[in-house]
């Protein structure tokens, strides 16, 4: 954290009031007292947060960055807390709510410790002192582990998002200050690491961008949650119906295919989907569009089982389907290279009906860093080519 909750609770209180001694009477605290906190933060970063006139106190272009993260991770915070007592808004500091999420994640307090790495007993009385300051339990205590209670698990949410906003402003002020810091964490579904973030990545580094950029994988599910949790920057890939609190950005149209070995025995035929189930299938795992489609055409349509093998892997499907007569469901974009090597077949053309839309997901309210926005730009020109393509 660049600075405690409290000090940073002061800073935006300064922006507002414009007065040292107005926000000193508001947190109850001597106007040395709230100097010294300034004064101490601005040491830190190296950099002065306000001009200071004699009408009041005006953020400069880097206490602006600043105050606005500080308003944007309370604005998530301060609920969350509430939810539980309106007291912790005051009192919860960011050492006792990471206790309070560390245990919540693992449902233990030795192995919360053990994720901060600090002792069992520190977690322990944060968490004391958060349920005495709060009034309540936060957790169960059962022969199987401690369960947070439903308001902790929205706070641990609210928390994870509200820390990682305020860890961008160290982004923020380094940009303002002719640095770069931070880095770009982007979820990555199937078709966006085969088609769209190779180019893309090489595009930000060319552009002289040298800020550490993270392909997180994995199903849709942990992405979401991860992008949620403010872990994860956006996702790319294929789009959802069910986007409570996300916005999303289609940049690009993709349809479902079918792939074989080249010899085959079913090349050459007209693929019906009753004469195609009997074949072995590889598929992606359930939850997925593709899967939909797959289950559309040739489960709910043909009525027949189909012996399947799910992966979310491309690499393990073509493995796969170029050594054995299993067929791939696959994305016709995704395939495109091993169709021209000749190292699988298309069997018939894409899919009438399995048209989807690839493209990137973000939090609805999301702030990007300037880095972060780069990226973006260079998705959206990658995208934009291959679609024109």
């Amino acid at each position: 954290m660049i600075a405690s909750l409290r000090h940073l609770r002061l800073v935006l209180a300064v922006q507002r009031t414009r007065s040292i001694t107005r926000t000193a009477e508001a947190f109850h605290l001597s106007q040395p007292a709230v100097t010294t906190a300034l004064t101490g933060l601005e040491a830190r970063l190296g950099v002065a947060l306000f001009d200071r006139h004699p009408s009041g106190l005006d953020p400069t272009p880097v206490g602006a960055a600043l105050c606005l993260r500080i308003a944007r991770a309370l604005a998530v915070l301060d609920p969350a807390l509430s939810e539980l007592s309106p007291r912790l808004v005051l009192t919860a500091s960011h050492a006792k709510i990471r206790a309070v999420i560390a245990v919540a994640e693992t449902e233990s307090f030795s192995a919360g410790a053990r994720l901060l790495g600090i002792a069992q007993p520190t977690v322990h009385r944060a968490v004391a002192e958060m349920e005495s300051e709060a009034g309540q339990d936060l957790f169960s205590r059962t022969a199987h582990g401690v369960i947070p209670v439903r308001p902790v698990r929205h706070l641990a949410i609210a928390a994870q998002l509200a820390f990682s906003e305020i860890e961008q402003a160290r982004a923020d002020i380094s940009e303002l200050m002719g640095r770069e810091a931070g880095r770009v964490v982007i979820g990555a579904m199937p078709l966006s690491r085969s088609v769209l973030l190779g180019p893309a990545i090489t595009r930000f580094r060319n552009s002289g961008r040298n800020s550490p950029v993270r392909v997180v994988e994995g199903p849709y599910s942990e992405l979401s949650l991860g992008l949620r949790r403010g872990e994860i920057d956006f996702l790319v890939g294929a789009l959802r119906a069910d986007v409570d609190g996300f916005r999303q950005d289609p940049l690009l149209t993709d349809e479902m295919t079918i792939v074989c070995r080249p010899g085959h025995p079913a090349l050459g035929q007209d693929p019906d989907a009753r004469s195609l189930a009997c074949w072995p299938w590889i598929v992606a795992p359930e939850g997925t569009p593709a899967r939909d489609h797959f289950h559309r055409l040739f489960v709910t349509e043909a009525g027949i089982p189909v012996s399947l093998v799910e992966t979310g892997s491309m690499e393990l499907m073509v493995d796969l389907v170029g050594q054995t007569d299993h067929l791939g469901f696959a994305s016709a974009r995704q395939v495109q290279g091993v169709l021209k090597k000749g190292v699988l077949a298309q069997l018939g053309r894409p899919l009438p009906g399995t048209s989807r839309d690839i493209g990137l997901t973000f939090r609805s309210n999301w702030h990007p860093t300037l880095a972060q926005s780069d990226m973006v730009a260079a998705i959206r020109f990658v995208a934009a080519y291959a679609e024109a393509a």
